[in-house]
């Protein structure tokens, strides 16, 4: 008992307890709270999917099927990802109210966005797709306007024009206007090519190139009191322009001459 009681006052026996403490206080750690913190990730998101699926029974699988699979009224969306689900339904495409018709037209939206996440989440658990991009994903800071504006000439204006006001296309197909769409639904349109628009994933035009064209978008449908231009003619560029000098300008001249020439057959009958 001497000698116990003799190691117990060691001046090391203090020192040594105190690390036996932390070296298990940290191997518990270790080993519970990850794993509870992992446990209660995958329990929020298998309520997100469950809540998802109930919605998407009641508002999609009648165009979509029961699995997502796809039918004669719906395309499949096994792999379109949560991107395209937070773009369709959050601009109010889906539920379409027919599926008749070239496309579908942007409406007011019916689903919270608590809901379209949940909707998002089950069809992304139907296959691996595009996800929601983030706020850093879209946001115009630190973009090139400059570059923005060659990209979109180069891969947007033909269907949307130079401004992005939108334009025709062909069978009563049309690319919508992009004034006053949110810069998140901008990006996942790029990313998934919703109807008639090609998608540009990454592969194709970076995350950055897809920041430069929101940029560019926002800096000329932005808040503006004059245009510096002058008429824009809709901003659709030279073809309007030329088409309105012709029109205006050559008809005047053609008025003007006629009545140059009504006025001196006039004179000499006189």
């Amino acid at each position: 008992m001497k000698k116990l009681s003799a190691r117990r006052r060691h001046p090391l026996a203090a020192v040594v307890v105190l690390l036996l403490a932390l070296a298990a206080t940290g191997g518990l750690y270790a080993a519970f709270a990850p794993a509870s913190k992992a446990q209660a990730d995958e329990t929020s998101q298998s309520l997100a999917i469950e809540e998802g699926k109930k919605l998407y029974q009641v508002g999609c699988a009648s165009c979509h099927g029961t699995g997502g699979q796809g039918t004669s009224d719906g395309p499949s969306l096994v792999g379109v990802g949560a991107a395209a689900v937070d773009f369709q339904v959050g601009t109010g495409r889906m539920p379409a109210a027919t599926s008749q018709g070239a496309q579908v037209p942007k409406k007011r939206n019916i689903y919270t966005q608590a809901q379209i996440d949940q909707l998002a989440a089950y069809i992304s658990s139907l296959g691996a797709g595009p996800d929601v991009p983030t706020k850093n994903d879209y946001s115009p800071e630190g973009a090139d306007i400059a570059k923005g504006g060659e990209l979109f000439r180069t891969n947007c204006a033909q269907c949307h024009n130079f401004t992005g006001k939108g334009g025709a296309l062909t069978h009563g197909k049309f690319a919508p206007s992009l004034e006053g769409v949110e810069p998140k639904h901008i990006y996942e349109a790029m990313q998934t090519g919703p109807q008639n628009m090609p998608s540009f994933p990454d592969t194709t035009l970076s995350q950055q190139n897809k920041k430069d064209i929101i940029a560019y978008l926002k800096a000329v449908n932005g808040d503006q009191t004059e245009n510096p231009g002058g008429l824009d003619l809709g901003g659709l560029g030279p073809v309007s322009e030329g088409l309105f000098a012709w029109i205006f300008g050559l008809g005047a001249l053609i008025a003007v001459a006629v009545w140059v020439a009504a006025r001196t057959a006039k004179a000499k009958k006189s």
